[in-house]
This record gives structure tokens, sequence and C-alpha cells, in this order.
């Protein structure tokens, strides 16, 4: 019975294989056309697709062409290449810009991006190209009903840059390179005033500010226990509840006692 039941399936695939190789082999493109749409529609993308990119070319410059290229990105898409798919997404949008079709490719353009965004903690480039593709189509198509989704996606790109920034600055500061992590840490809040890391990026400031001056020589001490006060007040004027206030104060006395050994 086992035995065959493999001859059955094996001849079922056989077929099944004769019959795709007919239509790859077949010169009637109306036919093919429409066997790819099917293999489309059943998500058989890996079927499709060479066919489609064979009538791409052979359908070009003809009342077909629109068609063809149409199913051809979203096939792309279905595999799951979404940077190839993007390109053609984008490409048809300029190729045929009066299509019904070009907005919702610009869109599609702009996803794929947003689907190759990594982690905050890897390469930004793809995230930065998403937000640049996602910021063109709301600026292309600000009818759209897909503008408030665009808007969503931006917003959760930056707060992966966002991540990415305080991350970079906190590091400088786990690596005791305190300058540094002063610096990078006032660029996080400038570039994002209203980050959610704004209590902790103050309270680092102030420590980063207390360390760098504890490690300093003697003609530099004055000036940075001066910017640890300074950094001890921005921290508490926006955190005075915060839970680092008993540390902030016991910073900002260790400060004050310092300036007054300099004196």
């Amino acid at each position: 019975m086992r035995k065959l039941f493999y001859i059955l399936l094996m001849s079922i695939t056989f077929n099944a294989c004769s019959k795709y190789q007919q239509v790859l082999k077949s010169s009637d493109l109306e036919f093919k056309l429409e066997m790819a749409k099917k293999y489309y529609d059943e998500e058989q993308f890996f079927k499709a697709l060479p066919i489609f990119d064979e009538l791409n070319t052979l359908y070009r410059g003809t009342s077909k062409a629109e068609e063809v290229y149409y199913y051809l990105a979203f096939t792309h898409y279905g595999l799951s290449e979404n940077l190839v798919a993007g390109y053609h997404f984008r490409n048809f949008a300029l190729t045929f810009p009066n299509s019904k079709h070009a907005e919702e490719m610009a869109y599609m353009n702009a996803y794929c991006y947003y689907l190759e965004s990594p982690s905050y903690s890897l390469d930004a480039s793809h995230t930065l190209q998403a937000i640049n593709e996602l910021q063109y189509f709301i600026d292309r198509y600000p009818s759209s009903n897909k503008i408030p989704e665009s808007n969503k996606l931006i917003d959760e790109l930056r707060e992966k840059l966002e991540q990415k920034s305080f991350h970079i600055a906190k590091l400088y500061y786990d690596t005791e390179d305190y300058k540094s992590a002063i610096v990078s840490l006032k660029n996080v809040l400038i570039d994002y005033p209203d980050t959610d890391f704004s209590e902790e990026i103050h309270f680092l400031i102030l420590d980063a500010n207390h360390l760098l001056a504890s490690n300093s020589v003697s003609s530099k001490q004055k000036e940075r226990w001066g910017s640890t006060i300074g950094a001890y007040h921005q921290f508490v004027d926006k955190f005075e509840n915060s839970e680092k206030i008993k540390d902030a104060e016991s910073i900002y006395n260790k400060a004050n006692k310092q300036l007054e050994k300099l004196k």
C-alpha cells in the first residue's frame, strides 16, 4: 500500500513538473500570462516569477506591459525579496506615473525598505532609506489613505534611530570616554527632544561630568566641577521626583566640596 502511494505521488509530481515545463516552453504569450497569474493567485511565486520575468521583456512597450510589470513586482514581494521588489515598485511608479496603481506601488517601495530595516543595533542604512522613501511618498501623495500608516512607520523607524543614538552615547559612558559621552548624550537630546530616555540621559550627563572632573588634572577641575553643578540643576529641574535624586544630590555635594577646596 505504501509503495503504491509513493508511485502515485511521484506520478503526480512528474505530471505537474511536465505541465510546468510545457508552460515555460510555450510560445503562446496569452497562455503563459494566464498560467503565470494562476500560479500567482495560488501563491506559487517561484513558478510565476520566471514567466513574468520573460513576459516583462516580451510585452515591453505594449498594452500588456503595465499589467505584467505589476505582477512581476508583487511576485518578488511574495518571495520576500524585498529590495528587488522595492526596486520594481519604484520603477513601476516612475514608468507608469498615470497608472491607477502608481500610488500603491510608490507606497510598496517604501514599505519594502521598512521591512528591511533591522534592529537598532545593526546598520541603519535601510532604516534611513525607508524614512526617506516614506517621506517621499507622503510628499508625492498627500491625500493618500496610506498617510496615517506612513507616518506611523516613520515614527517607528525614528525610534530605532533614537535607540541607536542613545546606545552609542551610552557606550562612550560605559567605556569611560566621558568627554565623548557628554557630547553624544547632549546630541541625542537635541535630535530627539521628546525621547523616552530623557531622564536617564540627563543623569548620565551629570555623572559623566562628575567622573570627568574627578579624573581631571588640577588645571581643568574647576571648570569641570562647575559643569557638574550645572548638569545637576538641569537634572533636578526636570526630574525632581526621580529615583536618582539622592545619587544626584550626592554628586552635587561632592562637586561643591571640590570647588571649595579649589578656591
